[in-house]
Formats: structure tokens, sequence, C-alpha cells
């Protein structure tokens, strides 16, 4: 045989076709243990994305038709079957070449309505000896599923899962807690973080490992120090009694060479005033580092110190190598909502490039305890504005122009860490970012860091809490930061209903139910009596006597956020110059960015010859080693190609519903996917209970 002859005809058919692929999993959520979301596969690539068409679309058929349900969902790929979850949390199996579904597990059996609540932004894996097994959670429970019999693990728990309430104490069994994103697998280890109240009566959020096979709690960080642990002297003495928040509500990374478990925590409750809470507040708004096998601290960084913004650390950091004066230092990234990277070393936890204390304005508001300085990044750059100026108000129309002058001229936004005030303060970068949970790609090839961003301006208003009728005075205090002032919900925010018209939709019986135990969305409030509900219910229905006026016991701080207010003009868009929405690539060794572009776009702006505008968006990118970053995210309901090296748009495709999720990417017999859940429910978008796959033909 003429073996030459054979090796050219060989090397000649391969350089004809798409690059062979093997098959790739997408086993964790984000990609990987380090959170890169990077697919290691370039079958499609820059010359061929033009070509991309659904392979597949699967819909699981349990759609909110009043357009309030999403699915956030980065589902996990592993041996050619997707598992996924659904709007009502349903847990599902697919087929990942043909998007034939396998099977589901329900974990309300039917009664999504009765006690369903949160959403799922996705799942955790394991496989060892004694078979394989899924954790999720649903509601305030952790489940543990066997993919082959599709029954819970009994032996898991209590009867196959664990309550979310576990080790945080004894005021925290009627609290809300629940947990969005999924936890993280270390050995026989899954370590868990959860999603708590931001107001009043609000859970502690300690970081817990669970046994994956038993269930028990292996071990647990106190977030808020108890008396004897490290950070005790940064909270009032009894802050360990009554304080909540802290908690790890964006998922993990970990160094899993090392055992070093990656988490960033969230501010402590209550979100906006912390006259309560004197002191830095460690361990809120850290990256913290734990040791993996036992939970003990290695060592944390602080990015916010007494937050009053509600700037909790939105995604787990980023896992990297970065080159600096010639030596490859294994770092982490933080991505905020402020638009900082904090890089940091991962061993020691020291900064790569000075982070520096600069002093800021002090709060005015009684009883408050600001802190004097904040910790400010030097040299890598913001993703983000950061600063409300006078040149940013918008000008496409008179109406937009007159509303944006007159929130300059009557509100506080003199810099980033301007606190919460009675006439009003901006938040810019908004309480959604800058970054936000979908995390950002890490391209390890090229060191590049790729990430979505926001920018629309929020107010924060404070009121005095002075008497006030009860129901009023209640409904202020709970309900009104989201469904708003005057009842009429919030679409734009999160499609929150309007309560406009409550008494001819839903009896007291069923609002009780609601709030007592949550629903979609809305997180159960149990702790509320049941009078306090009746006076709420009457307030919202005009039935309350407004001039029987007391003072709020049940709110316990000296004043309340109005309520979450995006700024947007009278057409719907917001009131500051585009883009509203942005794609970012910054290259790690060079700290410097190499292109930023707008993300997204609205048709009834380009109509009007406004381009380039960007969109709010929710999810991430994936990137791949084709050069290509896949994107969905934004409120037009496309999906999108990037070109990595220089962020052209190559492919874009409208979606049934708007994919407000991270896409994963795999391949399965020689063909490359790229998946995304089309939920929807955001943003004023409809809702969707599709995932759908692109291939190449």
């Amino acid at each position: 045989m003429n073996y030459k002859f054979l090796i050219l005809w060989i090397i000649l058919i391969y350089s004809c076709s798409e690059p062979v692929v093997v098959n790739t999993d997408w086993g964790h959520y984000l990609g990987d243990a380090h959170k890169s979301q990077y697919a290691d596969v370039n079958q499609i690539n820059k010359a061929n994305v033009k070509n991309l068409s659904i392979a597949w679309s699967f819909s699981s058929k349990d759609v909110d038709t009043t357009n309030r349900s999403q699915i956030q969902c980065n589902p996990l790929v592993i041996d050619g079957v997707i598992y996924a979850t659904s709007p009502k949390l349903k847990l599902m199996a697919i087929n990942a070449a043909t998007g034939k579904g396998i099977w589901e597990f329900d974990p309300f059996d039917g009664q999504y309505d009765l006690y369903g609540m949160g959403v799922n932004r996705g799942l955790a894996y394991h496989k060892d000896k004694e078979g394989a097994r899924i954790l999720f959670t649903a509601s305030d429970q952790l489940y543990a599923v066997d993919p082959k019999n599709v029954t819970v693990i009994k032996e898991f728990g209590n009867e196959g899962k664990v309550d979310l309430h576990e080790g945080l104490g004894e005021r925290s069994a009627e609290l809300y807690v629940s947990s969005n994103t999924p936890g993280i697998i270390y050995k026989n280890m899954i370590i868990m973080g959860t999603r708590v109240s931001e107001s009043t009566g609000a859970a502690p959020g300690h970081i817990r490992a669970f046994d994956v096979h038993t269930g028990e709690m292996r071990w647990i960080f106190h977030t808020i120090p108890r008396p004897g642990e490290d950070g005790y002297n940064t909270w009032p003495d009894d802050a360990y009694l009554k304080s909540g928040g802290a908690n790890v509500w964006a998922g993990f990374s970990i160094d899993e060479e090392r055992g070093i478990v990656y988490g960033p925590t969230g501010s402590a409750a209550y979100d906006f005033y912390g006259g309560d809470r004197k002191g830095d507040n460690l361990y809120a708004n850290c990256i913290l580092a734990l040791d993996a096998n036992t939970g003990n601290r290695l060592w944390h960084y602080q990015t916010i110190h007494h937050d009053m913004w509600d700037k909790d650390l939105p995604v787990a950091p980023n896992l990297v190598a970065i080159e600096k004066d010639g030596n490859e230092i294994d770092a982490l990234v933080q991505v905020t909502k402020n638009g900082f990277l904090y890089v940091l070393d991962r061993v020691t936890g020291e900064p790569l490039y000075p982070i520096e204390e600069v002093d800021v304005i002090q709060s005015d508001l009684l009883g408050e305890h600001s802190s004097s300085t904040q910790p400010w990044p030097s040299v890598y750059p913001v993703f983000s504005r950061q600063q409300f100026t006078e040149d940013d108000l918008a000008d496409r129309n008179d109406e937009a122009a007159s509303f944006a002058k007159y929130i300059y001229e009557t509100t506080n936004h003199k810099n980033l860490y301007e606190p919460p005030s009675e006439e009003g303060t901006i938040i810019f970068p908004g309480l959604d970012g800058g970054g936000e949970w979908g995390g950002a790609a890490y391209d390890p090839v090229e060191r590049d860091l790729i990430i979505n961003s926001n920018e629309v301006l929020w107010l924060c208003k404070m009121d005095k809490n002075e008497p006030i009728a009860k129901g009023e005075g209640l409904y202020k205090s709970f309900c009104q930061t989201c469904h708003g002032q005057e009842f009429q919900g919030n679409q734009l925010f999160g499609n929150v209903p309007s309560l406009n018209n409550l008494k001819e939709r839903l009896d007291l019986t069923d609002v009780t139910r609601i709030v007592k135990n949550g629903r979609g969305a809305m997180p159960s409030v149990s702790w509320i009596t049941d009078g306090q509900i009746t006076a709420i219910y009457d307030y919202i229905n005009g039935d309350e006597d407004p001039s029987k006026k007391i003072i709020n016991d049940a709110w316990p701080y000296p004043y309340r956020m109005r309520g979450y207010m995006k700024l947007y003009a009278a057409d719907g868009f917001p009131i500051i110059k585009p883009p509203w929405g942005q794609l970012t690539s910054i290259d790690l060794d060079n700290a410097k960015i190499n292109w930023q572009v707008p993300l997204g776009n609205y048709d009834e702006l380009e109509s009007q010859g406004l381009y380039n505008t960007g969109t709010e968006n929710y999810g991430g990118p994936v990137v791949t080693a084709g050069g290509l970053i896949f994107i969905a995210s934004t409120s037009d309901e496309k999906i999108r190609a990037f070109d990595k090296s220089d962020g052209k748009v190559l492919w874009e495709y409208k979606l049934p519903a708007a994919g407000y999720a991270t896409p994963a990417i795999y391949a399965i017999d020689g063909r490359q996917y790229v998946v995304v859940a089309c939920g929807g429910g955001k943003l004023g978008t409809k809702s969707g209970d599709a995932y759908v796959a692109f291939a190449l033909p």
C-alpha cells in the first residue's frame, strides 16, 4: 500500500471539510468549576457561523400565559443528554441531538401554583461508584434525583431532599430562604449558597456543605460572624442574633487542585439602610476563599464596606491565568455591578495592582453609619459608565430631554458612592449592573474576558417611617418596592403584576396563601401575620380608614426605600443617552479594553434613526475555540454570534421568547450545538417555555 498517498488523501479530505469535533459535554453550571463559560470546540467558526440554523426546539408546555414566568437555566449536557429546568421548576432530560424529551421530574407534584417560587439558573451533577445524581433546588428544598429511574434518592436528607433552612439557626426557620443558583460539587460534597430577603426579617447567608449521598451538613461558614470568630468586631455585638444577608446567591467557583472554593457574598440586610449594623459588616460584599474540605476561611477581600446600595457581588469569580512582569499568576477576576474588576491572586488574595481606599460622601440619614472610604481598583479599566453627568441626558425627543433634566436637577448624583437620601439618589450603573448574574466568559488562549453589562439609571429615594394607617404602612414596607406606590406593578423591572382591582381577581384567602408561600418570582413572606395581610389587602382595595395613623412597628428602621425605580422617559426608554447595554472584551494580561460594542437594539428606535443603543440584558456570554462569542440576553429577543477579535456581529436569530439565560455549547457525534433557554418574562417581554438548539446544516 502507498502509505504516503493515503496520508496525503486523508489530509486533503479533512482540509476540505468542517473541523472534526469529539463529543464535548457542558458538565458544570457556566461550563466548568472555574466558571470559564468557554467551549473548546471549533466546528462552528467565523467562516461558517452565518449558516447556523435551528437543529431542534423543545417545549416544556408550562409557560405562564400572563407572561410572568421565566427560564434562566444554563443547562447541563452530559453523555448526550441535556438536563434543564422548566418555568415551573420541573427537572427535565432531553435528547441533546434530537431535542426529544426523555423524562421530567416535578418537585411540586402538580401543585406549583400553591408551593412554587423563584427561578432556577442551573444544576449540579455528581457520579461515582454509587451512581449518578442530579442536585437542584426548587423553592426552599435541595433535591437529589436519580436520572436513571427519575425518582428522588431517599437516602439523601429527608426522603430525597434537604431543607435549605438547615443550619441557619432557630430564628430562620420561618424566614425566606431559597436558592436560584446551583451549588458546586467538590469531592463528595455540594457547597451551597442561598437567596434570602433583602429587607427586614432576613435570614443569615451562611455557606454550607452537604454530603451528596446522605444530605448531612459537613461544614458551615458563618458569613455573619459569631463571638470569637474573625470579623465579629465589624458588626454590633448582637448582630449574629438578628442580622441577615451576606449570602452567596450568585454561585461558587473552585480551584479543585488546591481545594479552594470562592464565594462572592451579597450585601447585609436591610439593603438600603444600615443604622442597626454599624461597622464594615464582614463578610458581606466579600470575595471569600474557603478551604473546600473544611469551610475554614483562607482569605477574604471586601469590595464595599457597609453596603447601602444593594451592590451584591453578582457572579462567581472567573479563575484565570494572567501574565504580569514576565510571571504567570493564577488569579481570579471578580465582576461587579459597579463596572469594576477586582483582580486578585487566587492563592493569597493579594491584588495584582493597587486597590486604593478613596474618601466618599457620608450619609445624612438619622442613625446611619456609612464608611468613610471605599476600595477603588486601579489599572484595570471599568467596563460601564459610573458617573451621571449633564452630557448623559437623553436628547432623542423633547419629553425625554425634559424629564432627564428634571431628574438631573432634583437628585443626588455626585459620584458612585452617593448615599441613599430623602431627596433621592441616582444609582448608576443600576441595581442590576454593570455586571450581573449571567457571568463573564474567559478565553484561556488569548486571556480575554468577555462581559455584558447594563447602563440604566435607578432612583433610590428614602422615606421616613412616620405615623401612617396600618395597612398603608405595611404595604409601603413590604410590597411597594416591587408593586409600586400606586399598585401599578413593574413590567420593565420583572413583569411584576399590578394590584389594581385586586379584589376582583383574588380573595383574601388567595392573597394570604400567596404571601405566606410565595409564587413564581415572588418570595414567601411567611412571618407576616394574618392580621397584617388583612390590613394590606384592605388598603390596596380602598377599604382602610386613612385617618387612623400609627407608627408601623413591623418596620424596625427609621427609613424605608420607596421602591425599585428604573428611570424611563414617557416613550419607555431610559433617560440617558445610549448605550444601555454593552459587550466588552478586556485583555487581562495588558489590563486594557480590546473593544466595546452595543449589545442589542430596538426596532422602534432604529425606525426613528437611533441606532446602536444596546438593550438591558440578563444572562451571559459563552466564548469558543472557533473565535466566536454567543450571547442572547437582550430584550429584542435575539441570540447573536460576535467575532471575538473585533466585536462584529456575524450572525443573529430571533428567538421564540427572549433568552435571559447563558447558553451551553456541546458536541455529539461530530456535530457542535449551541442551546439556550427562551423563557422571556422580564423587561416587558412575553414569557416562553422553550429550549432552542442551533447547529450547522
